[in-house]
């Protein structure tokens, strides 16, 4: 009976220490997984943190466009240029535009009648287009670039023209191109001349042509250039800030460079 008494006490022991083996195991498990779950978020590998990285990543920017706004268009040519191509004009017709810091123009036309012996008749015009950065599009300078070619193309394929001829313009922006036709009307042969200019983000587009009308004598074409080529020089110094039409010299600020700080700026939405 003794025995039998002893034996009862191990087995009861021995069934004890078994039952509380996985008790522990359980309790170290949990154990684990609460320090392997703070050390995952601390590391940055939780999916909260992932989110964090990627909305962190860069947005995508873009070259910012060099000229912010236009030069008023009718102050854009001095006084004394006014005078020679288009003589006792009055003042310059602004072009209609939603926006003048994107799109702006202005023209210019006179008669000098000459009674029995005719008359001569002279229409200048100066158009602006300004180019703004845009991740979707590309940068402003490249945006105007591209019109320019399109713009000279224009030109040389203008309803009408005869005898088109075109040559490039030195010093002029980045780049120019003079074309120049005859355009046949009613009132006479009218000699255009065509100066297509870019610099940086903006592209400028001017007009000049003269005509001999009631039977006086066209002009000749090759003066009409040369007078085109210096207003078109010194448009695109209104737009730059080196020069332009004010003749009191004083700097009004609409046209001038706004440079970035950076050579990208933000995307825009």
């Amino acid at each position: 009976m003794q025995r039998r008494a002893q034996r009862a006490k191990r087995l009861h022991r021995v069934l004890v220490g078994a039952a509380a083996v996985p008790a522990m195991l359980i309790a170290a498990g949990c154990s684990s997984d609460s320090g392997s779950g703070d050390g995952e978020d601390k590391a940055g590998g939780g999916p909260a943190s992932a989110s964090a990285s990627a909305s962190a990543s860069p947005s995508p920017t873009v070259r910012a466009a060099v000229y912010k706004d236009l030069p008023e268009a009718c102050d854009v040519l001095s006084k004394k240029t006014l005078e020679d191509l288009v003589p006792k004009a009055k003042s310059g017709k602004e072009s209609q535009s939603d926006d003048i810091s994107t799109r702006a123009g202005c023209s210019w036309d006179s008669l000098a009648n000459k009674g029995v012996d005719g008359s001569q008749f002279r229409w200048l015009s100066v158009s602006m287009l300004r180019f703004e950065s845009d991740t979707a599009r590309g940068a402003g300078d490249e945006l105007a670039k591209e019109y320019y070619g399109k713009r000279v193309e224009e030109v040389r394929a203008a309803e009408g023209a005869e005898d088109a001829k075109s040559e490039p313009v030195a010093d002029t922006g980045d780049e120019a191109t003079a074309v120049r036709y005859d355009l046949k009307k009613k009132e006479g042969t009218f000699k255009q001349q065509t100066v297509v200019a870019r610099v940086e983000n903006v592209v400028l587009t001017l007009d000049y042509n003269g005509a001999g009308l009631a039977g006086d004598k066209a002009p000749n074409a090759d003066d009409l250039m040369k007078d085109a080529k210096k207003a078109a020089r010194e448009a695109v110094g209104a737009v730059t800030g080196t020069g332009g039409g004010k003749d009191s010299g004083a700097d009004s600020g609409s046209g001038s460079p706004s440079k970035p700080a950076s050579s990208s700026a933000p995307a825009k939405d």
